[in-house]
């Protein structure tokens, strides 16, 4: 009797364990919910503003954001400029490359001389080894001239302006090598010349190539992708493939001194643009893939889910709609929605960039 009351109990135990189990899970589950952001409409956008990419944030509180317009190209691809108060106005028709006579701006950013920084992914385009990194000098707001900096690069993404020279991400070295490699160019300011771009030699053996990473996602060959430097100078590059993001650290001579994977995966499917936090010493990333942003520590790699929204959503009432880059201003996270046809998704109205207001 003693040994089936023993057995009888050790299942009565195991029952209720299994039933406390699912009870915390529940509420975990639910709190993790619970936490998360409902974005809302922050710009509406027109027709000619189809496919909203890169953005940067300028002294005044104006937002700048590249339109490639690549889902419906009856539209000249564009600069426009968000307004402190949300107002949206058209900066520049980005010039169109001379051969492809295609233009494909993603990434943005300002550089120490006020100017903005532009990279004209080419391989939107269909071309290989054209894409370019250019500049356009703002006098008064407005814009001036612009200036070819460099050429041949495959596909360039992400821009950042640091005192040292623009960094920009390299999405894809070449796709003929297994796993494929990807990278981060450094530009000094000193060597740009107006009249003489620099050319990138391929294939990755350019002086210019600081940092390298591969990726081995057959469903999703994309490598560097979003970039973004802490407050100590520490570089982080997102591996959108691999859903991973980065830290390379570099010596007194800007060399690459380490380069560790700060976080792979918990709740990220893909590593999009990206925006460093020095009030909250995060990065914000978008996750094109997961239809999502996150939040990530880069002291510990801990990942805070901020929204979430289900695939082709339609970016309805500020839904995330496939979001490609994020953009931190006045206590608010823009995130543009670039809505690609991909993975599902339909590319549609309303174009957006969504709104979630933060508590840090």
């Amino acid at each position: 009797m003693a040994s089936i009351y023993e057995f009888g109990s050790r299942v009565r135990i195991r029952f209720l364990s299994k039933v406390a189990l699912i009870f915390l899970l529940l509420v975990f589950t639910q709190a993790g919910c619970s936490t998360l952001k409902k974005p809302s409409i922050g710009v509406l956008l027109p027709a000619k503003c189809n496919t909203p990419d890169g953005m940067t944030l300028d002294a005044e509180g104006n937002i700048y954001l590249t339109c490639p317009n690549t889902n419906n190209d009856k539209y000249p691809a564009c600069i426009m400029k968000i307004k402190p108060d949300n107002g949206l106005e058209e900066f520049l028709v980005f010039p169109i490359h001379p051969e492809t006579r295609k233009a494909c701006p993603l990434g943005i950013d300002i550089g120490p001389d006020g100017n903005l920084y532009v990279a004209d992914n080419q391989s939107l385009a269909g071309a290989v080894n054209k894409s370019r990194l250019l500049r356009f000098e703002v006098r008064s707001g407005r814009p001036a001239k612009f200036d070819v900096l460099v050429t041949g690069m495959n596909q360039a993404n992400a821009v950042v302006c640091r005192p040292d020279g623009v960094y920009v991400t390299e999405t894809s070295i070449t796709g003929d090598v297994k796993p494929m490699p990807s990278g981060v160019y450094r530009f000094r300011y000193s060597e740009f010349r107006e009249a003489k771009p620099l050319e990138v030699e391929p294939g990755g053996k350019d002086e210019h190539l600081v940092a390298t990473i591969y990726t081995d996602n057959p469903d999703w060959p994309v490598g560097a992708n979003g970039l973004a430097f802490d407050s100590q100078g520490n570089m982080y590059v997102g591996n959108f493939g691999r859903a991973a993001i980065v830290r390379f650290t570099f010596n007194k001579d800007g060399k690459v001194a380490s380069q560790k994977v700060l976080v792979r995966g918990h709740g990220i499917k893909s590593t999009d643009g990206m925006k460093f936090d020095p009030k909250t010493n995060a990065v914000y990333v978008a996750d094109f893939v997961g239809n999502a942003v996150h939040k990530v520590d880069v002291e510990t790699g801990a990942v805070t889910t901020i929204a979430k929204d289900a695939r082709n959503s339609g970016g309805i009432d500020g839904m995330l709609d496939m979001p490609s880059e994020v953009c931190l201003r006045d206590g608010r996270l823009y995130i543009s929605n670039i809505d690609l046809p991909l993975a599902g998704n339909e590319f549609d109205e309303p174009h957006t960039i969504s709104v979630v207001e933060l508590d840090d």
